[in-house]
């Protein structure tokens, strides 16, 4: 192996070409040059001592060594991005960037006029926003705070359980007008239905209490809750949805009050590391309030911080 360092911009290189299957695709994605990716990706197997890529038909196909090296690139590139976030909070006062990650919902629907209030406190305060169902390790550095769905067990973790969102099913009222309220879970059979399109453990939990749910019985399918969510608003169907949300809108209506009704318990979580971030803290503080205030159907009010605990 080559004495040479590798340089983090090599590595930056080898991920997009990974990523993209090609130079040319991945220096667009980085707004630098071909030849320079290609000569990035000389330079990284001159260093390692391994060939990583071979040229085939439809682009670059990584080797054996490329995907073994995969995760500790991505590991390199979350610790930069976090180094980076770090570095820009120095300075007077609360500034600097806060890397966000929930669900879609949550995040598209629930999260905006929390943030906006935040920011307008805080003008040098810089969000970034990951929508994602899936749990991303905060202990890796993925995202500085994550709104759950779940309780994070991780001990280095900072977390806060807000409370319970209280999901039924609804439907527009244009709906209910043309076809009639169903009045059992049985009568759901003759209705338009909404739902998801892969099973997931969360989904598969699901159907173990409500078992007439099945992927055949979706008139429309949907992995994207957005997706299911604007169906219900268009008027499609019959789906689940957040309560809190779902009032919002008094064209929404919860049929089957009684006999359908699921809970999302919802956490706000950080690393431990964070605690003492002003940036951080200040963001945990408007989420953890804001996130509450929605549950009880309140307007978000972040200035009455719940704190970091």
């Amino acid at each position: 192996m080559a004495e040479r360092e590798p340089n983090w911009e090599w590595y930056r290189s080898f991920l997009q070409v990974l990523e993209t299957g090609s130079l040319s695709a991945a220096a667009r994605s980085l707004g630098i040059t071909q030849p320079t990716v290609g000569r990035h990706i000389e330079s990284l197997e001159a260093a390692l001592g391994l060939k990583l890529f071979t040229r085939s038909f439809d682009g670059f196909s990584p080797t054996d060594a490329a995907n073994e090296l995969r995760p500790y690139a991505a590991g390199l590139a979350m610790t930069t991005a976090a180094l980076r976030r770090a570095a820009s909070s120095h300075g007077s006062g609360v500034r600097g960037t806060v890397r966000l990650t929930t669900s879609e919902v949550i995040g598209v629907e629930v999260l905006p006029p929390i943030l906006a209030a935040l920011r307008s406190e805080y003008p040098e305060l810089t969000i970034e926003l990951a929508l994602s169902n899936r749990a991303d390790d905060l202990l890796r550095r993925e995202a500085d705070i994550a709104v759950r769905m779940f309780r994070p067990v991780q001990e280095a973790l900072v977390a806060r359980r807000i409370g319970a969102i209280d999901v039924g099913l609804h439907a527009h009222e244009r709906y209910l007008a043309q076809h009639g309220v169903p009045k059992s879970i049985k009568e759901l059979s003759r209705h338009t239905t909404i739902g998801f399109d892969q099973e997931t453990e969360f989904i598969r939990s699901f159907q173990d209490r409500f078992k007439t749910f099945t992927r055949d019985s979706f008139a429309f399918r949907a992995d994207s809750d957005l997706a299911q969510l604007s169906a219900i608003r268009a008027g499609f169907g019959i789906g689940a949805c957040q309560s809190p949300l779902a009032a919002r809108d008094p064209r929404l209506v919860r049929v089957l009050r009684k006999e359908f009704s699921l809970t999302l318990d919802t956490w706000v979580a950080m690393h431990e590391d964070l605690r003492a971030s002003a940036r951080c803290a200040v963001t945990f503080a408007a989420l953890a309030s804001g996130l509450n205030a929605y549950i009880r159907g309140a307007s978000p009010d972040h200035s009455k911080g719940a704190g970091v605990k």
